[in-house]
């Protein structure tokens, strides 16, 4: 007969001694990642190796803290690297559909933005001063008063020409024109012209002819000297331009002189002030413009000098570490935006707006796989970036009712990146067998595990875990007993005495819950009196179910007994209840009716398709070890049904063929079995008791049961012994235990479950095949051997001998 457990191995304590320190204030800081040696080797050699296709994806389920652990690991490593250079889109003034990407040294991005906005308003006050300046006026009326000399001369000796002639010039619809003058210098009338005789309008049709010619000939001299004059007035402008600009712009043109792109851009912008100076000065009746323009898609203004700063890394120490919240398409890769006008969607440069991806670049870049697969455009892009190594903004359809009059092409910009991709393993099955560009894209695989060893050295990493989460969130620091219970509950939810879980996201809102009753105690450090209050209330909020569950038993509804002896029927512990983050464990009342025939085991749930595949296994595994134990000198020959009584939803799983097993056997032998056992643990053909999932909460849920009926101090649970490391049970339960009012048994074989819960030795075989009469073995033997011999005679034909 099995040995019961002590209460030393239902819970591994963590005794507060262990930590030498009076508060979680007292540790240091630390941004490794806690409990992931695997993935943290992996993550250091993704962002070791610069090959284009070594992207990392860190693969492990929620809740382990991997974005936070993860981003304070990439930070304290980015913070040696170089810092990226700013990047900046002006206006092409070759191209004004493809805006020019510009690099600058870090800092110097905004402070180039800056200046040119200066330079602009210093132009629009002093290029007006310049032009209005004594020198310029003087100089442009000089010019224009030659040109005005040289055509009153032009004009005037065309006159004495016509004069000497008797002609003069008259103004017509179509301009000037020669006309015939009377004596007394009058314009001859066109009667009179028609009354002259032939010879004599001859001639004067020969005169005008000359001096139409003539006029003709001056009046393109005037137009020549007028153009002369422009382009004098134009080039007195450029000089009187290019002093005040090249005055401007000399101070900060030796900020960027290391900056290539820089001067060249400054080159350009010069020139086109030049050529375009009228847009600096007011017209006539208007005020001189203070600042560039507000609106976009004037390129005739003086917004086209204005400096789109995209990315700006002044504050960036080190490499930029960026976590993409939200990684649609736009966000991640930028976008272009628009405004409306008058109808018409409208643009420019100065609207093209910066993506993750450009704040990212020359560090690392960490998405949620989930949210980058829910938009496909992002997916596609991004894999397209990373290939291409550039950034390259794009017009999206956003299906507005109105086009858009220009669309624009900015510059790609050079890309330098480490993504680092976080989802699940299915997740990255998935991508890795559909998806050949993700193979090649994303070479480092980091797993993260759930769990890790328990070792003094990682609980002292929880504790560290704890320090950092009081100072992050600025709650009260814990003493060593508030952190020995954390340990404890990161062992429970491992569901083994010798790992922790890694589950950081749990054990984080465990802090901040203890925290808060530490707060409500007026206690100033968090103890273990809060941390059990957390778990307390944690449990109060969650288990209404269960609590309806407990009285429908207390109340006879549903039919558990925890007292007495009964043939065929054993209190099963295989279902737990997940609700959330919230499970427990349910008993169920399973039995077994046997019979003679030869239908073998009948399973009930599976009958009516209430079984799953596992627990059908389980099933099935049972008239395996029949046959080994009672089969091996006659057939078996039986009927036999199971079921779980008061089931009416799904069953799944094997962790109750052990006791579909004892019930089978009782029913066979007619040997009751104790009620106040309930049993867990599947079973092999060999009749070994094999481990299960869960067993801390199946134990809790028949203790929640007897309770609620009442402790008789005979009760307790038998689990497989290879179950005993995975005990974390409550303190309450461990109490009742030590009190001799509970009582857990581990058990190896089917044999010695047996012999617990009948009081009867099982029986060994002898060298004859046979059992030892009085042994439970013996008696389903001789039942099997009267059924099998029942049977024969029944099916021996009639008159047969």
């Amino acid at each position: 007969m099995p040995a019961e457990l002590s209460p030393e191995h239902l819970r591994r304590i963590c005794p507060p001694e262990r930590f030498h320190f009076q508060s979680t204030a007292e540790l240091p800081h630390t941004d490794e990642i806690i409990g992931q040696p695997r993935g943290t080797r992996a993550i250091e050699f993704g962002i070791g190796i610069k090959s284009p296709g070594f992207h990392i994806y860190i693969m492990g389920p929620a809740g382990t803290g991997r974005e936070t652990a993860v981003a304070r690991f990439l930070r304290q490593r980015a913070v040696h690297e170089p810092t990226p250079p700013d990047w900046v889109y002006v206006y092409n003034f070759a191209e004004p559909r493809c805006p020019r990407a510009l690099s600058l040294p870090p800092g110097l991005g905004s402070r180039f933005r800056d200046d040119m906005r200066t330079l602009v308003e210093d132009l629009q006050r002093e290029l007006p001063r310049a032009f209005e300046a004594e020198s310029y006026t003087h100089a442009a009326e000089a010019i224009q008063r030659k040109l005005e000399d040289e055509n009153n001369a032009l004009f005037a000796s065309l006159q004495a020409q016509a004069t000497a002639r008797h002609f003069t010039f008259v103004q017509t619809p179509s301009g000037p024109a020669p006309a015939p003058m009377l004596e007394g210098g009058q314009v001859m009338p066109p009667e009179m012209y028609e009354s002259l005789p032939d010879e004599a309008r001859k001639q004067l049709d020969e005169t005008r002819r000359d001096l139409q010619d003539a006029l003709e000939d001056a009046l393109r001299l005037a137009h020549q000297r007028q153009k002369a004059a422009q382009r004098q007035l134009r080039e007195l402008q450029r000089q009187v331009a290019a002093s005040v600009v090249d005055r401007e712009v000399a101070d900060f043109r030796e900020t960027y002189a290391a900056v290539a792109g820089v001067l060249s851009y400054l080159d350009e912008v010069r020139a086109d002030i030049l050529d375009h100076v009228d847009i600096f000065l007011p017209r006539e009746g208007e005020q001189p413009a203070e600042g560039p323009p507000t609106r976009p898609g004037d390129p005739s203004g003086v917004r086209r000098y204005a400096v789109n700063l995209l990315v700006d890394n002044s504050k960036t120490q080190g490499a930029p570490v960026v976590v993409a919240d939200n990684p649609t398409y736009s966000y991640l890769m930028g976008r272009i935006e628009h405004e409306v006008r008058y109808g018409a969607l409208v643009t420019d440069f100065t609207l093209v707006k910066g993506g993750d991806l450009h704040r990212a670049n020359g560090g690392y870049l960490v998405i949620h796989a989930p949210n980058l697969l829910s938009d496909p455009f992002a997916w596609y892009a991004l894999k397209r970036t990373l290939q291409n190594r550039r950034i390259a903004i794009e017009e999206v359809d956003t299906r507005a009712p109105v086009v858009p009059t220009l669309v624009l092409e900015p510059e790609p910009i050079p890309l330098d990146v480490k993504v680092i991709l976080l989802g699940s393993p299915q997740l990255y099955a998935l991508l890795y067998e559909g998806d050949e560009e993700f193979r090649e894209t994303f070479s480092v695989r980091a797993d993260f595990d759930v769990e890790m060893e328990r070792t003094p050295e990682n609980e002292q990493q929880i504790a560290l875990f704890v320090a950092a989460r009081c100072r992050q969130e600025g709650l009260p620091h814990f003493d060593p007993t508030g952190v020995a219970k954390v340990v404890e509950f990161a062992s429970r939810l491992a569901g083994d005495q010798n790992r922790l879980s890694t589950r950081f996201g749990d054990i984080a809102d465990l802090v901040h819950e203890a925290a808060y009753w530490a707060q409500q105690n007026g206690h100033t450090l968090v103890t273990a009196e809060d941390v059990n209050r957390a778990l307390e209330e944690q449990v109060y909020r969650s288990n209404m179910l269960e609590e309806r569950e407990r009285a429908l038993v207390r109340d006879g509804i549903l039919f558990i007994d925890t007292e007495g002896q009964v043939v065929g029927q054993v209190n099963g512990l295989a279902a737990v209840l997940q609700i959330g983050d919230y499970a427990f464990g349910q008993p169920q009342r399973i039995t077994a009716r046997t019979f003679m025939g030869r239908l073998g085991i009948v399973n009930i749930e599976r009958e009516v398709a209430l079984a799953g595949p596992i627990h059908n296994k389980g099933v099935m595994i049972l008239t395996g070890y029949l046959g080994g134990q009672y089969a091996q000198d006659q057939p078996l020959t039986l009927s036999a049904q199971i079921t779980f009584e008061q089931s009416y939803g799904g069953i799944e799983g094997d962790s109750a063929s052990s006791a579909e097993l004892y019930a089978l056997i009782s029913s066979l032998s007619g040997i009751p079995l104790r009620q106040d056992i309930a049993v867990t643990g599947s079973v092999n053909q060999r009749g070994e008791v094999q481990p299960i999932g869960a067993v801390t909460e199946k134990i809790e849920g028949f203790y929640a049961v007897c309770k609620v009926r009442g402790l008789t101090g005979t009760q307790g649970v038998m689990i497989p012994a290879a179950n005993v490391r995975h005990l974390m049970l409550r303190e309450e339960v461990v109490q009742a235990v030590a009190e001799g009012k509970f009582h857990v048994w581990p058990v190896r074989t089917i044999d010695e479950g047996l012999e617990l819960l009948t009081g009867l030795p099982a029986g060994e075989r002898g060298p004859d095949g046979s059992y030892p009469e009085g042994t439970i073995h013996h008696a389903v033997q001789k039942r099997l051997r009267e059924w099998a011999e029942g049977m024969a005679r029944f099916e021996r034909p009639i008159g047969g001998s």
